[in-house]
């Protein structure tokens, strides 16, 4: 995939961005119960709640923040995705989705969102490779469907398959096998594509047990997309 369209908006985004002096990234609060001036610093145009205890009543209670439907806050802080809603502007890794959606397949944007950029053509290999390979369930988990109810929802019965699937890997659950399990890259790297490869597969057999028809085995030398289908 051509990354142009990236490196453009960071050097545009480098010109446009004028230097803001220290003490001018801040806002001054005076409440007017006490007189008091408090000063909070502003990053990326947002405040921070917790920066308001500072300020207390009379009495000493701390001000707190009251925003039902999160219209007006930021609740995280994202390295992977941009949203701005009212401008229609949407990027994964700094990459505007319009061009992901049109010259990259899913397994290219799920490396790119795992990882942070865009697979060469030799990575994309092995990993589509490890992705399809772990593809193919469990004789169990296929038993395991055929417990539920003949009108399961999908979704419940996705999720419920999903937990189960975690079962057959006790080294990566962190109640046996010690909280720090995923300081371990190699375990965190398989357990990435256990959960790509097997989740279409999951979600096709809920499918196919809804319409009352057998699960069909997965086939790793088709494609991803393809596969699912």
């Amino acid at each position: 995939m051509i990354r142009s369209g990236r490196l453009a908006h960071q050097v545009v985004a480098g010109l446009a961005a004028a230097p803001v002096a220290a003490e001018a990234a801040t806002i001054t609060v005076t409440d007017n119960r006490t007189g008091k001036s408090y000063t909070i610093p502003i990053t990326d145009d947002t405040i921070k709640a917790t920066d308001l205890k500072q300020i207390k009543s009379p009495d000493g209670d701390p001000l707190k923040t009251y925003d039902p439907g999160y219209m007006n806050t930021t609740c995280c802080v994202s390295k992977i995705s941009f949203i701005d809603g009212d401008k229609g502007i949407l990027r994964y890794r700094g990459y505007p989705i319009e061009q992901l959606a049109e010259k990259s397949s899913f397994v290219e944007v799920a490396y790119l969102l795992v990882y942070g950029e865009l697979p060469t053509a030799p990575q994309l290999a092995e990993w589509n490779t490890n992705i399809m390979r772990h593809s193919i369930l469990h004789n169990d988990m296929y038993k395991f469907h055929q417990s539920f109810r003949y009108d399961a929802h999908p979704m419940g019965m996705l999720v419920a398959a999903l937990a189960a699937k975690g079962t057959f890997h006790p080294a990566a659950n962190p109640a046996l096998a010690g909280q720090d399990c995923y300081q371990d890259i190699a375990l965190r790297n398989k357990q990435i594509v256990r959960i790509l490869g097997g989740g279409p597969t999951v979600a096709a057999v809920a499918y196919r047990h809804r319409i009352g028809r057998p699960p069909v085995v997965s086939n790793a030398e088709l494609g991803y997309v393809e596969n699912f289908l």
